[in-house]
């Protein structure tokens, strides 16, 4: 690609890649074999992303001509373009201001403060063998996961690509069956400590109310 298109600028690609991977091992810091899978999936959602961000634009390439004649008015290999879901549906306004990139700005920012509120509550219960119950662990049980989730759907709001859509669904097949790991081991280590605490909290959304949730369920 042309660097006059807005791409086949891998350097910046790879550095991209490299600074949020750093950025969220600083809050995640993975602690077991299961955080590592858990980190390492969401690696390679990340490199995926700004491989097509800033590298080569498959998702574009691929749906061009079908693009260029519902939107013939927009250059499709700019790199405002990459923004997808913004250009379709203002065609020719400036994508950075639209509701998808401020709505993607916001989970990730939401994403990043939970893995990094998570962190040390979740450190200090592991050194003293206790259960997590305070800080986000108070309103949702996986919280770094959840961060994990919130960021990838941003990404995708921001910069869809078939790629990384693809991995999405994986992505959370793979977190789902981990925090249900996680948490039925923590039910046999705790036991009724646990069970008091998984009345109060629920699954994955907090809620504002104190009702108790029913059981996991293991997907």
């Amino acid at each position: 690609m042309s660097p006059t298109a807005g791409y086949g600028f891998w350097l910046l690609a790879a550095g991209n890649a490299a600074l949020f991977i750093g950025f969220a091992y600083s809050f995640a810091r993975p602690l077991n074999g299961r955080d590592w899978r858990s980190f390492g999936a969401f690696s390679a959602f990340i490199v995926a992303l700004f491989a097509e961000m800033y590298g080569f634009p498959l998702t574009i390439y691929l749906f061009a001509g079908w693009l260029q004649t519902r939107w013939p008015g927009v250059n499709w290999f700019s790199h405002d373009s990459g923004h997808l879901l913004e250009m379709v549906a203002r065609p020719g306004i400036n994508p950075h201001f639209g509701p998808f990139n401020l709505l993607s700005t916001v989970f990730i920012l939401v994403g990043f403060w939970l893995i990094a509120a998570a962190w040390p509550v979740l450190y200090r219960a592991v050194r003293r063998g206790t259960l997590a119950t305070s800080g986000p662990y108070a309103r949702i049980p996986h919280p770094q996961y959840a961060g994990f989730i919130l960021i990838m759907t941003g990404f995708l709001l921001q910069w869809p690509t078939l790629v990384t859509m693809a991995m999405y669904p994986v992505l959370l097949v793979i977190y789902f069956r981990l925090a249900a790991r996680e948490e039925a081991a923590a039910a046999a280590q705790f036991r009724a400590e646990h069970a008091a605490w998984a009345k109060r909290v629920p699954a994955w959304i907090p809620r504002l109310s104190s009702s108790s949730r029913g059981p996991a369920i293991s997907p």
